[in-house]
């Protein structure tokens, strides 16, 4: 057994062989059914304890020539699975057991902060190629600084083919963020060493991020990507599911109940079976959804008896105050949301999966997804998931106090007050209050920072933040159109929350309230929402930027509500 070829099933037999093992070897029933085949590039990005080394561990075990596993899976699940039936033949559980050689490289060994990029891929070429020649002794190997004219020698000569393990794939990306030149070289070698080549079997990268989206040098697009927005197939081996962590507070006698509030929440799309898809286009079909539970925490909490905060032990929570305290637009504000148990819709589309290349609130709140500090469910209506659009939220407890941890600096102190202010907003604004409404918009205005109204634009934004917490119980709709004007700001309630009245606002500078509710009545906006009629509350607001106070910078706002 060598260090990075074939290094045999002495890792996973360790894991196996722990107090606490919970059993993913069906995970290769999987893996089996892309070897050798178009869709043999897997690329798996998690958070840190989310079991991506058990996984690689596990891939070599399975794959390596002379690991001499067969006995340690036979005591496992996958030898109870079911043979895949292709077109080609039938593939069963040890059909590829020990057939390959498997290369295994950590690239955190090789890319270093103080070092070149170049000169790391240098030295992994080099050990890599030494164990090849130790291995194939007869092999006149022609340059021993060439990985992949080493393997195609190999291959070549015995046809044997490889299974290549990448684990950490992103580093340079995590570590030389603003290398630039040698990202890009890194992901030339990346793209030279597994694309195209037929001694390939299987490719297998993990890391914390994605592959890079965009730029000429993205060219590993022969990647299936298994994410934590996208698992796909491998969904239920991305952490604990619910059934293997009730089995553990059993054996464990812990409180399930505890461990869920802590440990849970993060929302899994699975494969949709070919035999339920209709069932699914017609929303008859659920199974797909999987919650998976904080593998590391859940393991910590069963062997010390104790539900606490495992995540911290791990990471220092400056990771996650470094990305929240950025100076994006509504993100301060997004995270309070958040931290009060708000879903947030976000749209994923733009970020370019790195930790620099930030152009706004949604692309923080997409690496925070990837980091496990959020949850992410795509939308989903008749038939199709949308895995770029969707809502995030913070999973579980846990993150929770890291959140917390994280914003107790007095930076955050205006904006906590704010949304405080803005609760209490809200509540008088469903209880009809309009005295209180307008004496809470004052607090909220002076909790504005230098947002100042000096036009009804200004006054439109400086409202939609006041109204901060109903992003927590409302789908927000800047100008909705009637047919005869656009109503400035409607928030319908969110699925969840169908008992909540539609909040009509429409907003006056230095003219009056009443004015406000009669030009929602003229416009005809309330019949534009007919299905929630009987449910709807018009709200006129006023900003008198004239009235006359002994305080200079006193507000006027005035506030009328009605029903429709």
């Amino acid at each position: 057994m060598g260090t990075y070829l074939n290094p045999g099933k002495s890792s996973f037999e360790e894991a196996v062989h722990s107090s606490i093992f919970v059993d993913k070897t069906e995970m290769i029933r999987y893996l089996n059914s892309v070897v050798k085949t178009r869709h043999k590039y897997v690329c798996v990005s998690r958070p840190r304890r989310f079991g991506k080394t058990m996984a690689a561990d596990m891939i070599c075990a399975y794959y390596g020539r002379g690991a001499e596993s067969r006995e340690l899976f036979e005591s496992l699940k996958l030898s109870g699975t079911e043979s895949i039936e292709t077109e080609h033949g039938t593939i069963c559980w040890d059909a590829y057991l020990g057939k390959f050689d498997v290369l295994r490289i950590v690239m955190t060994k090789f890319i270093k902060e103080k070092t070149a990029v170049e000169n790391g891929l240098i030295k992994l070429q080099q050990v890599v190629v030494r164990e090849l020649k130790k291995s194939y002794p007869e092999i006149d190997f022609f340059d021993e600084t060439d990985l992949i004219q080493s393997i195609d020698e190999v291959y070549s000569t015995y046809d044997r083919k490889v299974v290549i393990v990448i684990d950490e794939w992103d580093v340079v990306f995590r570590t030389r963020q603003n290398d630039i030149d040698g990202q890009v070289q890194f992901l030339n070698f990346l793209r030279d060493l597994l694309k195209n080549h037929s001694h390939i079997a299987l490719a297998y990268m993990t890391g914390i991020l994605p592959i890079k989206k965009h730029g000429q040098h993205s060219a590993l697009n022969m990647f299936d990507e298994y994410s934590m927005i996208q698992p796909m197939q491998l969904a239920p081996y991305t952490g604990f599911t619910e059934e293997e962590v009730r089995e553990l507070c059993s054996r464990y006698n812990m409180e399930y109940s505890d461990i869920s509030s802590w440990y849970d929440g993060y929302r899994m799309t699975d494969y949709i079976p070919v035999d339920k898809r209709a069932k699914f286009r017609l929303g008859e079909y659920t199974d797909h959804k999987i919650s998976i539970y904080s593998p590391l925490s859940v393991v910590s909490a069963m062997r010390n008896g104790i539900v606490d905060n495992y995540w911290n032990k791990t990471e220092s929570y400056e990771a996650l105050a470094d990305f929240i305290r950025m100076d994006f637009d509504g993100l301060k504000e997004t995270v309070a949301l958040l931290m009060s148990g708000a879903r947030i819709k976000v749209n994923l589309k733009g970020y370019q999966n790195d930790m620099t290349s930030f152009r706004g609130r949604d692309d923080i709140l997409a690496l925070l997804i990837h980091l496990g500090y959020l949850g992410f469910e795509g939308n989903e209506n008749q038939g199709r998931i949308d895995s770029e659009q969707g809502e995030v939220f913070i999973p579980n407890r846990e993150i929770l106090e890291e959140f917390r941890t994280s914003t107790e600096s007095g930076e955050w102190f205006n904006t906590f007050a704010l949304l405080h202010a803005s609760e209490e907003l809200l509540k008088a604004t469903w209880n009809e209050n309009e005295k209180k409404v307008a004496e809470l918009l004052e607090r909220v205005h002076d909790r504005a920072e230098d947002k100042t109204y000096n036009s009804e634009a200004a006054l439109s934004y400086s409202i939609q933040l006041g109204y901060l917490a109903a992003e927590k119980y409302y789908t927000k709709i800047p100008e909705l159109d009637s047919g005869k004007g656009f109503a400035d700001v409607v928030y319908i309630p969110a699925p969840r929350y169908s008992h909540l009245k539609v909040l009509l606002i429409e907003l006056k500078y230095n003219q009056d309230a009443d004015t406000a509710i009669q030009q929602i009545k003229r416009n005809e906006y309330p019949e534009r929402l007919s299905h929630y009629k009987g449910n709807i509350l018009m709200v006129g607001i006023n900003y008198d930027k004239d009235t006359i106070s002994k305080d200079q910078k006193f507000k006027h706002h005035t506030c009328v509500i009605e029903r429709a």
